[in-house]
């Protein structure tokens, strides 16, 4: 096998495989593109060369730069022309039997020494290696989409995978620019893996009538950070797309509850509600753009005086400030007066169980989710008995100083809370079962999710302790396995360890 993979070939010329011969060529590296439906690579050299010109135009590289990338693109009429490669990526439908069958035919043609990539994003690479006469030569080399502007490819080695593939793989995949996430071969490798908890638990959340879906939107990326809030995700990519992952993962984990699905998706995909593409899924549609309603205004309360729980001392602090800001009065006993405001911090706890707890009227305690401070927008929660001028009276205060709120039913563990505790408790099982390491594992997720911190480095974020304590008590409130802590987490958590390594040594 060659240290330096000079020539490879691409069989399927659509998104996936157009893109991966563009940063190839751009890396120097020679292309032999096949497909078997007619004009195809033609399309594909087209798309790719009106890309570079736009980068001549942009003055990214000259002309002469592009003419030589340009000139790295080649046809194969048929897989015999793609002898001198070094390693072929396939880029076909995503099917088992179909990559299988390709495989099986390039290995009548090329040599024993050429590296088989599949950059399926769900199949197991060992079951598509296991047709092949010599399935160590098999890897999986998953790209995201667009290619050239996600920078991770992930590299997964099957059970019988060669140990000299997977570096001359990974090689490559550097050479192209790319972070190289090597994972192992489990259902939904490293980052649609890590992506589960993101969508299924804002699901979950919407299915229990906490908030719509536009308060959770507004939550996860006011508070978490998140560059869209899961239903617009969801529109962006499609309930087509979408829920089959659900699914698959879901069956493939032998109905693991962390990735259950929720009867949502599966409703509104019959219903053709499929996002962007239909025109309307969890939104409407116009000119392209979302119809997102206006953000309720606060409504006019007069002050009460308010009492805020001690439990936080973090939380009563930055509350405190919140109120004397505002000129309410600030009642410091061990418990509320009569007619006092009674603002909770839970954590994994909704309201009604939180009051209780304390001993304190429910119909005067609204609960506020401190987890990710004051700053950018405030998640207000009330119990079944909390009174309508209570809730109002909270929402004009927290809102008085122009900070949006928004308010949800009673819910343990808040969205952000739930959603950010799953996201951790996902990410640190993958870390638990070895899938990849821990620092890949963090910039995998942040590269192909976009999410603001890989999930063992959100876990350190907010706290692995309080993380650990949102999910024991969700578990305890709702009964379900969904919750259950994973041992990488309870562990790390309670040796107080970073999440991040994983052993003291």
């Amino acid at each position: 096998m060659s240290q330096t993979i000079t020539t490879i070939g691409i069989v399927g010329t659509g998104a996936m495989g157009r893109g991966i011969a563009q940063i190839a060529a751009e890396a120097g590296v020679r292309v032999k593109l096949h497909d078997a439906r007619n004009g195809a690579i033609n399309e594909a050299k087209a798309f790719i060369a009106k890309l570079w010109a736009r980068g001549v135009e942009k003055q990214r590289f000259d002309q002469a730069r592009a003419d030589e990338m340009s000139a790295l693109l080649l046809e194969a009429t048929n897989l015999e022309e793609m002898t001198d490669c070094e390693l072929v990526i396939e880029a076909i439908v995503e099917r088992v039997e179909a990559k299988q069958d390709l495989f099986k035919q390039l290995e009548t043609v090329l040599g024993d020494g050429v590296i088989l990539a599949t950059n399926t994003s769900s199949l197991s690479v060992t079951e598509i290696a296991a047709a092949c006469e010599h399935p160590e030569r098999v890897i999986g080399f998953h790209f995201f989409n667009p290619v050239p502007l996600m920078k991770i490819v992930e590299v997964i080695p099957g059970l019988k995978t060669a140990t000299a593939v997977v570096e001359a793989t990974e090689a490559l995949g550097q050479r192209f620019g790319h972070f190289t996430a090597r994972a192992t071969d489990t259902p939904g490798f490293l980052v649609n893996h890590a992506g589960r908890a993101f969508g299924t638990e804002a699901l979950r959340i919407l299915s229990e009538g906490v908030a719509d879906h536009v308060t959770i939107d507004r939550l996860l990326k006011d508070q978490g950070g998140f560059r869209m809030g899961p239903f617009t995700l969801l529109d962006l990519t499609g309930l087509d797309v979408s829920h089959a992952v659900m699914e698959s993962i879901y069956h493939q984990y032998y109905q693991e509850p962390r990735f259950r699905p929720s009867a949502l998706t599966g409703q509104r995909l019959a219903a053709g509600l499929l996002g962007r593409k239909s025109g309307e899924g969890f939104y409407r549609y116009a000119d392209g753009q979302a119809v997102v309603p206006d953000e309720p205004s606060a409504p006019a309360s007069e002050p009460l005086p308010v009492w805020i729980s001690i439990e936080d001392a973090d939380a009563h602090r930055a509350l405190a400030e919140v109120v004397e800001a505002a000129g309410w009065t600030l009642e410091t006993g061990d418990a509320p007066s009569a007619s006092a405001l009674c603002l909770l911090t839970p954590y994994g706890e909704d309201t009604t169980d939180s009051a209780l707890r304390q001993q304190l009227d429910p119909a005067r305690c609204v609960a506020i989710d401190m987890l990710a401070g004051l700053d950018k927008r405030r998640c207000l929660m009330t119990s079944p008995a909390t009174r309508a001028d209570m809730r109002d009276a909270a929402h004009s205060l927290l809102a008085k100083d122009g900070t949006p709120v928004s308010v949800i039913h009673d819910s343990a563990g808040f969205v952000l809370q739930r959603v950010a505790a799953c996201i951790v408790n996902v990410g640190a099982d993958i870390a638990q079962q070895r899938v990849a390491e821990p620092d890949t594992i963090d910039r995998a997720v942040e590269l192909g999710l976009g999410y603001p911190q890989g999930p063992l480095a959100m876990g350190e974020h907010y706290g692995a302790r309080r993380i650990l304590t949102i999910l024991e008590n969700l578990q305890t409130a709702s009964g379900d396995p969904r919750y259950r802590p994973s041992p990488w987490l309870r562990r790390r958590a309670r040796l107080d360890m970073p999440l991040t390594i994983t052993s003291a040594q």
